[in-house]
């Protein structure tokens, strides 16, 4: 098995809102899909995730509601905003460039 990594400064927040992209989530439910789509490398602990959130809640691109879980607890879900996609399709460019420009000066 990988061993657990650091995620890069400034990326939660973009990998958080591509998990919303995806479907609503509660927080516990992005911490897992996140460690899930990076095979086990990322693990969020909940003391960046909820700043995170909180962050893309105050800056309008996500909303959060409280729902009823599967399991009958109340949690907060939160859903992507237009000005959440947009910002998502911004980063994603944004970190292309930055992997571009990352492989580059390593294959040098």
């Amino acid at each position: 098995m990988a061993p657990k990594g650091d995620l890069v400064q400034g990326t939660l927040e973009m990998l958080i809102l591509k998990t919303l992209a995806l479907q609503p989530m509660h927080g516990f439910g992005i911490s897992v899909r996140i460690e899930q789509m990076s095979n086990g490398i990322f693990h969020v602990i909940p003391g960046s995730l909820f700043p995170a959130l909180n962050r893309l809640e105050r800056e309008g691109r996500i909303k959060g509601e409280w729902r009823s879980t599967e399991n009958k607890r109340r949690a907060r879900y939160y859903v992507l905003t237009d000005v959440g996609r947009k910002a998502l399709k911004d980063e994603i460019r944004t970190w292309g460039r930055q992997v571009d420009a990352m492989a580059r000066i390593l294959e040098a």
